[in-house]
């Protein structure tokens, strides 16, 4: 409620500083008088009148005339300004005239002088001397003063950047691929000792670990002597247990056994034995204790047992050799991984795993010594594997163990600009009289800094490059205005003005040294105001001649025009502003994606930049986000402000809940109805001929508002009650002027509810210059009963203007056709047809339709249309059978 207030009070202000302007166009020779008056009294009055004047002037052209429309139509220039301007005398006078007249020649040179004003920015102040010239002559420093030598502070800089240490970062896919090689090793190392079987194998208090470990790994010769042995020396033994004699005084086991060493000091075992070494004497030892004490068939077990695990051992050693042959770098090239009891495995793995991860957690630096490496690895495996087992951790480790650590560049860079912003700036002192640079010497950087800092630099303004960019922006133009033309858009004054601020706005934001400029919101803007042709058009043209004035990355380009190329050939066909905002989310990832692929195309995105490449794509895309946003909600306040229609715009005033059309309702239903069928065929024979369908359906539901001033003054509100026409007026002058005036009411609502121009051009011209045929002949009628009666045509013809534009040609004709085929009840489609080609043809020789581009060719194809669409409202229905009473069904039965 707040804002429609504001609107209609700035309305209300715009319409009184108009009026004003009027009365003084009026008063031509007041102010040739004043002129006078002014060249009199001094220059001041006349320049203050002057500005005063150029202010009015300023506020006629930009308001909205009456008599203007939409982009979309075809207007006549208003003459009378002008006219009012030539009555005048004075030099300012003329000057204003002749400028109100050639405004759209004033529009074009703006254009030109401000875009290339904004582009060619860098050409307005370019030094005479660069460095690498030669000085024309010898210059002095003018005082004393410390300069910055900014090539020395950017030299240091440079090597305070260069000097800075690499920022290391840990590469958890190295990581991941370390720890996958671990555990295959590991995997390898658990299938080999399944092979050779647990160890120990058998009770270590009856036989030793050594002793097992010998058993299991000995040679197959050793292993048949040792069982040789075994078995002498169970013969042996059974000889000395067995008795000579046995009497009744001398029971079988008075003996003491004999200690179970004693028979393998025999000679015979000593023989044996003198070939073996140490751990054969151990086995033996252990084995002919256990046969002793054991039962044979265990000894026979254990036997057998002992000859199955030496042959799952020659197995795992064979693939043993197998698996390191096949791999780059032995690790298990010694039996140590077999000799391992099963527990000690465990804790072996184990304490691999933890040394690793305590390794690559403190992290692997490219280029470390494999001794230092290796000092590391052994410090670690002390603490976490058995003493055993360290040689064969060691080398697991340091077989699997890589570089894990890698440059952080973002960090490195970081830490480079710090190091860089802490080196102080080197200052020079420059002596008063000092000489800078002689006649003829070449200007070094350092020199050029100092002329620079006595501004002592001659600045030019770079006048060629100013002329061929301005030939550049002209020929842009020119291309924009045939385009223009070729589309039959007749833009007005203000619609060039709005153009050449949304297309200032982005070479501006560039110009500023921000690339993130307003591709999107222009593309939303223009092809939401003036159609996907001309926004495409400026926007192409615009990445066109960017280039040739303002330095900017070709990516840059490429991603934000295509970005305002869709945003253009899209936004006019969304129909709400929720559509339009999902819009701005494609172009968001539209302009992202390019700007990635194209960084990707030329190899940018590869190596250590890439997270750079991929954030400053994420930038691109929220700011084509962002300036989309920003469009939106520009929007509107741009409609109002350059009367201005848009499909969303004509919708939201097409919603039947708006104030206007909900009285229109309400106090006119009859009116409404008939509102409604003329929307239904206008809209049809729009978008047949390829017309605007919105601002047809919007301009035919308010075409007739101006009724509501008096509603029972038309016969189709009067719901068979008495024609007031007939009953209480009975004058024909009178009626017509009741009919004649909901034209010029409807203006005035329309004024009052702020309707586009466009929308208002609806109600005059609907009805154009049309006579009142009904009453005029009434009135010819009573002007034969009484000759003193003199009927003028102009009573009875609305004031106009005819139609200007194709879509109210097409209203009009639907509102003539609309009431005679709503009094067609049995007619035929021949015959339909046949009436709309005489009331079509009545209103084309009548010369209603002269001006709204309309074709005679066309005239047969609408009234085709509308008998289609009539047709559809008029189809025959099933005659279904009565219903009998139910009286009678229960007598017939």
């Amino acid at each position: 409620m707040k804002t429609q207030q504001f609107w209609q009070s700035l309305t209300q202000q715009l319409r009184q500083w108009r009026r004003q302007y009027k009365v003084l166009c009026r008063q031509g020779k007041r102010l040739g008088s004043v002129n006078n008056y002014q060249r009199e009294t001094g220059n001041k009055k006349v320049f203050k009148n002057i500005f005063k004047t150029i202010i009015k002037n300023l506020l006629l052209y930009l308001l909205p005339n009456a008599d203007e429309g939409g982009h979309r139509q075809v207007r006549k220039a208003p003459q009378s300004t002008a006219k009012s301007f030539k009555t005048h005398h004075g030099f300012h006078t003329v000057v204003f005239s002749w400028v109100h007249e050639k405004r759209s020649a004033v529009i074009l040179f703006m254009a030109v002088v401000s875009i290339t004003g904004v582009m060619g920015h860098e050409l307005y102040n370019q030094p005479q001397m660069k460095i690498g010239t030669i000085a024309p002559q010898t210059f002095i420093a003018p005082y004393t003063a410390s300069i910055e030598d900014r090539q020395q502070t950017e030299a240091d800089r440079k090597v305070a950047e260069a000097n800075t240490h690499a920022i290391l970062m840990i590469n958890a896919q190295k990581n991941e691929q370390i720890n996958e090689h671990l555990r295959q090793i590991l995997e390898d190392g658990n299938e080999l000792r399944g092979v050779a079987g647990s160890f120990p194998f058998f009770d270590v208090s009856i036989l030793s670990v050594p002793s097992q470990r010998y058993l299991r790994s000995c040679l197959e010769s050793e292993w048949q002597r040792l069982k040789v042995a075994l078995a002498d020396y169970q013969k042996q033994n059974n000889k000395l247990l067995m008795p000579k004699s046995r009497t009744a005084d001398r029971p079988l086991f008075s003996r003491p056994i004999p200690s179970p060493l004693l028979p393998l000091s025999t000679p015979a075992i000593k023989e044996e034995s003198n070939i073996s070494k140490p751990a054969f004497d151990q086995a033996l030892a252990e084995l002919g204790a256990y046969s002793i004490t054991a039962p044979n068939k265990n000894f026979s077990l254990l036997i057998t047992q002992i000859s199955q695990i030496r042959q799952g051992y020659i197995q795992a050693t064979a693939k043993l050799v197998q698996i390191e042959t096949q791999r780059k770098q032995a690790v298990y090239t010694e039996t140590l991984l077999l000799d391992l009891s099963d527990e000690d495995w465990i804790k072996t793995q184990m304490g691999i795993h933890e040394s690793a991860e305590r390794i690559l957690t403190q992290g692997i630096a490219p280029g470390l010594p494999f001794s230092i490496l290796q000092d590391a690895v052994s410090l670690q495996v002390q603490k976490s594997v058995p003493d055993e087992a360290e040689s064969l951790a060691t080398k697991v480790l340091l077989a699997v163990l890589r570089p894990n650590l890698q440059p952080d560049e973002e960090k490195t860079k970081q830490q480079a600009e710090i190091a860089a912003d802490q080196v102080p700036i080197v200052m020079q002192k420059v002596r008063q009289g000092q000489v800078i640079v002689n006649k003829g010497e070449r200007i070094t950087e350092w020199k050029f800094d100092v002329l620079e800092y006595y501004h002592l630099i001659r600045r030019e303004l770079n006048w060629l490059a100013l002329i061929g960019l301005t030939g550049l922006v002209s020929a842009a133009l020119g291309v924009f205005a045939w385009v223009e033309r070729g589309l039959g858009n007749h833009l007005r004054e203000r619609d060039r003005l709005l153009i050449l601020l949304l297309t200032l706005s982005i070479p501006s934001v560039l110009a500023m040294g921000v690339p993130y400029t307003t591709w999107s919101a222009i593309g939303l803007l223009l092809g939401s105001f003036y159609g996907s042709t001309l926004g495409v058009t400026v926007v192409g043209l615009l990445s066109l001649i960017l280039p040739a004035s303002i330095d900017i990355s070709k990516i840059v380009l490429i991603a934000g025009a295509a970005g305002g190329i869709l945003s253009s050939y899209l936004a006019q066909r969304f129909k709400s502003r929720e559509e339009l905002a999902l819009l701005g989310i494609v172009i968001a990832l539209t302009q992202g994606s390019i700007y990635l692929v194209l960084n990707i195309l030329v190899g940018a995105a590869f190596g250590s930049g890439w997270y750079i490449v991929l954030q400053e794509s994420l930038l691109f895309a929220l700011s084509g986000l962002a300036w989309s946003i920003i469009a939106l909600g520009l929007s509107p306040y741009l409609e109002k402000l350059f009367d201005l229609v848009t499909p969303i715009r004509l919708a939201e005033l097409a919603n039947p809940n708006r104030p206007l059309l909900k009285r229109l309702a309400t106090e006119t239903p009859g009116t409404f109805q008939h509102t409604l069928l003329v929307a239904t065929l206008a809209e049809a024979a729009a978008k047949k001929l390829r017309c605007n369908v919105e601002l047809v359906r919007a301009g035919t539901l308010y075409h007739d508002i101006g009724k509501m001033h008096d509603p029972l003054g038309f016969i189709e509100n009067q719901m068979g009650g008495p024609n007031k026409h007939e009953t209480e007026i009975k004058d024909p002058w009178q009626s017509a002027a009741i009919i004649k005036k909901h034209v010029t009411e409807g203006l005035v609502m329309a004024k009052k509810h702020s309707l586009p121009t466009a929308i208002k051009a609806f109600i005059p011209e609907h009805q154009g210059t049309m006579a009142i045929a009904y009453f005029y002949h009434q009135a010819q009628q009573m002007a034969k009963d009484d000759p003193s009666i003199i009927v003028n045509k102009g009573d009875f013809c609305y004031d106009g203007p005819i139609p200007q534009s194709r879509e109210t040609g097409i209203v009009m004709l639907a509102d003539s056709c609309e009431a005679a085929l709503r009094s067609l009840k049995d007619a035929t489609p021949e015959q339909a047809l046949n009436m709309l080609n005489n009331i079509i043809r009545a209103k084309w020789q009548d010369e209603q339709l002269i001006d709204s581009g309309l074709t005679k060719e066309e005239m047969s194809k609408i009234a085709q249309i509308f008998v289609d669409v009539w047709q559809q409202f008029h189809h025959k229905r099933i005659a279904y059978p009565k219903l009998k009473a139910s009286g009678e069904k229960s007598g017939s039965s």
